[in-house]
Order: C-alpha cells, then sequence, then structure tokens
C-alpha cells in the first residue's frame, strides 16, 4: 500500500481579461460619435447668383477676421422666375446658431482693383471667403447673398450725414471725405432720388472728427483737378491724389473757430448741398476793400496772400463812376476772420522798378495779388476796408524780435528784404536811416515770433545782396543767397551758439559786407615771409593736397623789410597753431629733370603747411620759409660743412651706391662764414647706413681724371646728379665703420671721392 497525499482542488474561473479592451473601445467609440454629434455645426443654405470663386470644402466663412465656418456643398436650382442659381450649403459653428437670423446678411469677398481703391487684398493669399454681418429678426436657415459688400450700418460710431447733388461726378462707394487735406470719412453709398431729382449720397465722419462738421459747414466735389487758364497764368486745384483718381468730396467750416452750441451742431441724417467745386462752395467770408490803385485786379483769379500763403480770393470788382477807385469783394478763409477788424491792412504788390531797387518781384511770376496784416482780435469788427498805397511799416510793438543792425553802406537792402537764415525767410527789414554822425547807416530789423530764439549775442549778420563775384587765375567763384536776394537785397546771419545769452531786450549788431567777414571762422594765425608776390586773401593754405585755411589780408610789414600774412585756419587747428609748426609758399619748379607745382602757374602760389607735434605749446605766430627750402619730416638729420656749396640745392639727392636714401634740406653760412652748413634728411630705413666712418663727397657734374700714362678717366654719379647735383655716401667695412651716427652730427662733404671709398661694400642690415 502506497502512502499518497491528497490532491488540491481548485474551481475553474468563467472570466477572463481579454473582453476589457473590446469594451473600451466601444466606449471610445461611442464618445467620440457623442462628441461629433455635440460640436456639428449648424447647416444653413444661402443663395448666390454664381458659384464662380467658391469652394466646396475650402470656402470659409469669416467674421471679423475668425472663421466660424465653412462651405460643405454647391448645387444648382431654380428661383421662382425659372433662373438658375447656386445654393451654397454652410456649416456654421453651433455656438454661432443664435446669430442666424432674418436681417443677417452674407457676401462673398474677392479681390477687386477700382479707381476707389484695392479690396479684398487679403484673399490674395488666403483665397475668397465669405463674410457675414449680423442681424436682428426671428431664426432663420435660408438666406439671399449680397451682390457687393453693404454700407457702413448707422449704427456705426461717428456721424452719418446726407449730401445733395445735381450730379454724381467721379464720386464712388469708399471715396474719402477730406477737411484740409487729411481724409476723416467716407461715402457710404448713393442713389437716386426720383422725387427730389438729385444725388443722395451718405458719408460718414469718423468719431474723432465728428465736431470739424457744424451747420453751416459746406461741402464740395474734390474729384479731379480742376484747370483755369488765361493771360494771367494758370491756376490749377486738386485736393490729393486719391482724389484725382477715385473721386473724393472736402468740406470746410467758416464757424469751426468758434465752441459747439446747440445752434451749430449737426446730428445723423443731417442734409447738406453738395457744390460742384470749391469756388462753388463760397466757403470763405466776404470782404470789401476799396483801391484807389486797381490795375491788374482780376476777379477770380487775384489772389489774397498773407506771408506766402493763399488766404483768399478776389470775387468780384466794381469801378465806381468816377473811376478813380473801385471796391473788391475778396473771400477770405474763415480761419482769418477773427482777425478781420480795425487795424487791419490791406495793399496791393505788384512788381516796381526803381533806382531804389526792385520790390514785388514774386507778382513777375504769379501777377498782381492782394496783402495784408492783421490787426488786433480785441479790436472792433469790421468788413469793409481802405487800401493802403503801399505796405505798411511794422509797429515796433508787434510780437517778435526787433534789432538793430549797423553798416558802413546800405547796399541793395531796403524796406521788405528779407532777412534770412540757412536760406528760410525769418524777418524782414523795417527801416533805415542815418547814425546821428552819418558815418554809418542804421537798419531796423523784425525777426517773425517763431524765429526769435535764432538771435543772441553770438550772432553775426552780413549783408547777402546781389551776387559776389571772386576770381583769378584759379577760376571765378560766384556767390549768391537766393534768386530774391540777388534782385531785392536781402540781410543773412548765422548763430553758431544757441546758448549764448541774450544782452538786451532791442539788441544791436554789425552788419558785415559778407559771410566771411561776418563768421571768420577757424584760428586766426600771422606769418611772416620776406616776400608776397602772388600772396593775397583768399591764397589757400593745403595740408597734403587739403585746404585747411586761407588768407584772409596780405600787408607789409611796419619797417617796409617783410610781408605779414593774416590768415585763418579752419581744420586741424589744434595741430597746426603749434610751436614747431612751419609754412612753406610753393611756386612753380621748372627744371631739366624735374618739374614740379605747374598747377600754380595757373592758381598761383599757395602755402603748404608742416604741423607740429600735438603736445607741443599754442603759437599763433609764424615765420614762412620760401620754396627753396625744404621742410624737415621725420628721419636722420645731419649736417655736412664744404668750402663751397657749388651745384647743391635743397632737394638735391642723397645716394648710396647710386640709390637714393635721403634729400638736401636746406643750407646756410656757418657762425664765422668760413665754411657751407649743409642739412640733408636720411629716410629712416636707410638711417643704419650711416656710421661715424662714412664718408659723403659731392656726386654733381662729371669728374674727369687725365694722364699721359693712364689715358683719362670720366666719373658720374647719374643722369639727375648729372645735371641737377647731389650727395653720395659710402661706410667702410668691419671696425673702421664705427658706430651709428646720431642725430644732428657733422661730417665732412668732399669735392670727389678716393677710388678706396668708392670700392667699400659693408654689410649693414636695414629696416624693411
Amino acid at each position: 500500500m502506497t502512502d499518497l497525499s491528497e490532491p488540491t482542488v481548485k474551481p475553474v474561473s468563467t472570466g477572463s481579461v481579454v473582453w476589457i479592451l473590446p469594451v473600451m473601445a466601444l466606449l471610445l467609440c461611442l464618445w467620440l460619435g457623442w462628441q461629433a454629434y455635440n460640436q456639428k455645426g449648424v447647416e444653413v443654405e444661402v443663395i448666390f447668383n454664381s458659384g464662380e470663386g467658391i469652394e466646396a470644402g475650402k470656402t470659409a466663412v469669416i467674421y471679423k477676421g475668425i472663421s466660424i465656418g465653412v462651405v460643405r456643398a454647391l448645387r444648382l436650382k431654380f428661383d421662382s422666375d425659372d433662373q438658375q442659381i447656386v445654393a451654397a450649403t454652410l456649416e456654421i459653428n453651433k455656438e454661432f446658431e443664435d446669430h442666424l437670423r432674418q436681417k443677417t446678411r452674407f457676401w462673398l469677398v474677392k479681390p477687386s482693383i477700382t479707381l476707389a481703391g484695392i479690396t479684398g487684398l487679403d484673399t490674395l493669399v488666403s483665397g475668397n471667403y465669405i463674410a457675414i454681418d449680423l442681424g436682428d429678426g426671428e431664426p432663420s436657415r435660408n438666406f439671399q447673398a449680397l451682390d457687393e459688400e453693404p454700407p457702413l450700418p448707422d449704427t456705426q460710431p461717428g456721424l452719418h450725414l446726407s449730401l445733395e447733388a445735381d450730379t454724381l461726378g467721379s464720386i464712388n462707394k469708399g471715396s474719402p471725405i477730406f477737411y484740409r487735406q487729411i481724409q476723416v470719412g467716407s461715402v457710404k453709398n448713393f442713389h437716386l432720388d426720383a422725387a427730389k431729382n438729385v444725388v443722395e449720397i451718405q458719408i460718414y465722419i469718423r468719431p474723432e472728427y465728428m465736431n470739424l462738421v457744424r451747420k453751416d459747414s459746406r461741402f464740395w466735389n474734390a474729384s479731379g483737378v480742376s484747370v483755369d487758364a488765361s493771360l494771367s497764368g494758370v491756376k490749377i486745384r486738386s485736393e490729393s491724389l486719391s482724389s484725382i483718381m477715385a473721386g473724393g468730396i472736402a468740406f470746410s467750416t467758416p464757424s469751426q473757430g468758434e465752441p459747439p452750441s446747440p445752434l451749430n451742431t449737426v446730428t445723423n441724417s443731417t442734409h447738406f448741398r453738395l457744390y460742384e467745386d470749391y469756388d462753388a462752395a463760397q466757403v470763405g467770408v466776404q470782404v470789401k476793400v476799396v483801391f484807389d490803385d486797381y490795375e491788374g485786379l482780376q476777379a477770380g483769379r487775384t489772389p489774397l496772400i498773407y506771408k506766402g500763403m493763399q488766404i483768399g480770393i478776389l470775387k468780384g470788382l466794381n469801378i465806381n463812376p468816377n473811376l478813380k477807385d473801385a471796391e473788391a469783394v475778396l473771400s477770405v478763409d474763415p480761419l482769418i476772420e477773427p482777425y478781420l477788424v480795425e487795424g487791419t491792412d490791406f495793399w496791393l504788390v505788384k512788381p516796381s522798378i526803381s533806382l531804389a531797387g526792385i520790390t514785388g518781384l514774386e507778382a513777375l511770376v504769379k501777377g498782381n495779388y492782394i496783402s495784408m496784416r492783421l490787426g488786433k482780435t480785441e479790436a472792433p469788427a469790421q468788413r469793409v476796408f481802405q487800401a493802403r498805397p503801399k505796405a505798411p511799416p511794422l509797429d515796433i510793438s508787434s510780437p517778435g524780435l526787433h534789432l538793430v543792425l549797423i553798416a558802413d553802406t546800405l547796399g541793395s537792402v531796403d524796406m521788405g528784404s528779407p532777412v534770412l537764415h540757412r536760406q528760410v525767410k525769418v524777418g524782414s527789414v523795417q527801416s533805415y536811416q542815418f547814425s546821428r554822425d552819418r558815418q554809418a547807416v542804421v537798419i531796423g530789423v523784425h525777426i517773425e515770433p517763431s524765429y526769435a530764439d535764432l538771435v543772441n549775442s553770438s550772432s553775426r549778420f552780413w549783408n547777402a545782396s546781389g551776387i559776389s563775384v571772386s576770381g583769378g587765375l584759379s577760376g571765378v567763384d560766384v556767390k549768391t543767397e537766393s534768386l530774391q536776394t540777388v534782385l531785392t537785397g536781402g540781410i543773412a546771419f548765422e548763430t553758431p551758439d544757441l546758448r549764448a545769452p541774450v544782452n538786451q531786450k532791442i539788441q544791436r549788431f554789425t552788419l558785415y559786407k559778407d559771410r566771411a567777414a561776418a563768421v571768420k571762422e577757424g584760428t586766426q594765425l600771422s606769418i611772416h615771409l620776406d616776400r608776397g608776390e602772388g600772396l593775397g586773401p583768399g591764397t589757400p593754405i593745403r595740408y597734403r593736397g587739403l585746404d585747411v585755411g586761407q588768407v584772409d589780408e596780405a600787408q607789409l610789414t611796419a619797417d617796409l623789410r617783410g610781408v605779414e600774412l593774416k590768415v585763418r585756419i579752419t581744420k586741424a587747428e589744434e595741430h597746426i597753431a603749434r610751436q614747431g609748426t612751419r609754412f612753406r609758399v610753393v611756386r612753380p619748379e621748372l627744371g631739366l629733370l624735374r618739374t614740379a607745382h605747374l598747377d600754380t602757374l595757373f592758381t598761383g602760389p599757395y602755402l603748404e603747411v608742416y604741423p607740429g607735434r600735438p603736445d607741443a605749446p599754442r603759437q599763433l605766430q609764424f615765420n614762412a620759409i620760401e620754396q627753396t627750402e625744404i621742410v624737415e619730416s621725420t628721419g636722420l638729420a645731419l649736417t655736412l660743412s664744404a668750402n663751397r656749396l657749388g651745384s647743391i640745392r635743397a632737394g638735391n639727392p642723397v645716394t648710396f651706391r647710386e640709390v637714393k636714401v635721403g634729400k638736401v634740406t636746406g643750407y646756410e653760412l656757418g657762425p664765422n662764414a668760413d665754411r657751407v652748413l649743409i642739412r640733408i634728411l636720411i629716410e629712416p630705413r636707410f638711417s643704419s647706413l650711416v656710421r661715424t666712418g662714412s664718408r659723403f663727397w659731392e656726386s654733381s657734374g662729371i669728374a674727369a681724371d687725365f694722364s699721359l700714362w693712364e689715358g683719362a678717366k670720366i666719373r658720374t654719379e647719374s643722369l639727375q646728379t648729372l645735371v641737377e647735383g647731389g650727395i653720395a655716401f659710402a661706410t667702410p667695412e668691419a671696425e673702421a665703420m664705427g658706430r651709428q651716427a646720431l642725430p644732428g652730427q657733422t661730417f665732412l662733404l668732399y669735392k670727389t671721392p678716393k677710388d678706396e671709398w668708392l670700392g667699400w661694400s659693408p654689410k649693414i642690415s636695414i629696416s624693411p
């Protein structure tokens, strides 16, 4: 019998984890189906006359730049008149369902280019889309699309007005509305009012410009270009380039300076008349002016000018029966109305030529015109005036800056002559008279208030009248301030330091003859030289070929032994006005092998400057050197001692093995007049060639040695030294070479070299 244990019995499980996956998949499908159903958009049908530009599944429905739906399907159908139309099925986001009402409008947006402008430009990138405009009414799912974008609704913030015109002209939807050539609104729509037999135009003014429109505002058609030509000239008027191409409307408001009130405030739907042009609108204030001299006045053409700007026009001219005077009716800009008071002056401006000068020169171009001077606003209002025979003098109490200029002569300056700053007119001449001692002319000048801060104690004034001509062999220099000052005279000024103080209430200045005398820029120096041939005012001072100044004055010294030049350095003066600076007179050089500075044959001599060290002490008086001297530059400066000068001249070459390594810079007699001391300068890279054992000799001309036994020996250094002269040197080898020469060291200058010198060939390193 076997001893076995009892088996353990476990029941078999009836479930399995495998079924969990199908259950989860089923739940996910149910959830996705519910989401699709819950988020499904609302379908609406929109009828279009044409399906061009609409694609199912692509064309979006856009509201304020945000996509709220898409076209799902397109199909053809027939309307009640059996005409084929296109029915587009749109799927609109469900959250937008409450806004789908009877007065909601749909239209297709696509790019369009017309004279009025470019619309739908964004569709070039995103494609055509259907725009929507919300409306009220009962809920609806069927709509009729508009053929074009609807006009701006009256609920849009701003001012909505109606204009009545006889013809539409170039006005179109979207045409701009201008006020002083600034666009402030646009045309909404237009239609023909059969009852009134007029064209009614709806316009929109943006909220920020609503206060510009009052009940007395005048609107006119600003489309295209208005051209009025006659013998007196051509008058062209246009509002802007956009109004030329696409049409436009402009308006003006005479009472704009007054505060708004219930009597002049407009509201939505206010009607205005649209005039055909600016002249027909008659937007100006009517003023009557009686002229004793009415020559050249023409109704509709003669302008009213104030400070160079047209502020009105002559509308009518009534000549009195006695033919002695005429009454002119002016239409003046409403902005000037507050100044039409007692004390306002009018006068006729026309060209006048006399010994005193030319006045009214601008009238030669644009014809006679009427000018005016405004009165004070606190004076009583006035609408009828007596014209003055000429421009009135300016009252010294008038706003602005009143100056006194003292001049030796008046020149071409006259009353009314302009005062210019950087060629901009900032004032005018008001009066002139002799000084008390009658030795000068006192000129009264007025600077306009807006430019008064341009004048202070640093200001310099000069006579800018006529043309200044200066010339010489170098050419002719013609200077003028402006065409007006050429013919009528004028004064110009500069103010170097705008922070300089103002000395007194009525400032006094010297009126110089020209700008050069007034400004005197740069640093003044004095240069002494023995001769001044060809030198005088205007002679240039140059450094490395560039002008750095000029001579202002040339005069003899008190002892008549020299010439003193007063010069002005305008560039690099901090480096030039230093001790060690040297000035050299440059004149033409003519020689067989050296020709230089030939330009001075035509331009005349000039001064070449060689600045001293920047850290040297400041110096304002100098002695100039003639061209025969060479100004030393960097290098090894040495002195050669000779019995006679021979053919040595400044500029002659110094050679080593017939290679130029330096030059002669000058010469002078020794202290006891028994020797000639010749200054030479060795270039820096060759300075190591000169040693204490070096020997120098003249290389000028030809050296000849005749002998009955050896024959003739002829020796010359080079063709240049043969003709012009020069100096050569040689350095021995080894220990005989000696140490390197020091600056300023003196050597003997031999007449001819020894044969052994010519055989020396030391090995000396030179700088690269």
